[in-house]
């Protein structure tokens, strides 16, 4: 019996792959838990064209990450902070940070995919990564400034 795997199947194969198995194996177990279709003309020409219609939305999706990304690239955050002796903050500068001053400035990012390289303590510039897309990641300076100067 010829299949079409609509999910990743162990031993078996990936997505989209046409399989031929035992009768009882697809007809008991694969298609009755919606890991599999019969592999006729007509689904096999559907799921072809699902497939090309999912690439070329997560070919976009990237493209679109990658103009994000660029634009990404060219701004600077700045975070204010309280300040102790030797320019030393108060706390830390925490991603929750950098994602709300990304989102003043227009860019809606979680902050689960802001990554800051340090734990930052001091006064200064410094280097966040923010993923923007799996394959997609940009990088955003921060400034860190003095809060009694900012007002």
């Amino acid at each position: 019996m010829k299949l079409i795997l609509l999910k990743e199947v162990d031993n078996l194969g990936e997505e989209g792959d046409i399989v031929t198995v035992k009768d009882g194996y697809g007809r008991n177990y694969l298609i009755p838990q919606g890991l599999a279709l019969m592999a006729t003309p007509g689904t096999i020409k559907a799921r072809q064209e699902e497939l090309r219609q999912a690439a070329r939305k997560r070919a976009q999706a990237q493209e679109e990450a990658e103009r994000l990304a660029q634009e990404l690239q060219n701004t600077e955050v700045v975070v204010y902070a309280k300040v102790g002796e030797e320019n030393r903050i108060f706390g830390t500068v925490t991603p929750t940070q950098v994602a709300d001053q990304l989102a003043r400035q227009g860019f809606v990012v979680d902050r689960r995919n802001v990554t800051l390289p340090e734990d930052i303590r001091m006064l200064g510039v410094y280097t966040a990564q923010v993923k923007v897309h799996p394959k997609v990641t940009a990088q955003v300076k921060v400034r860190v400034e003095n809060e009694a100067e900012a007002s």
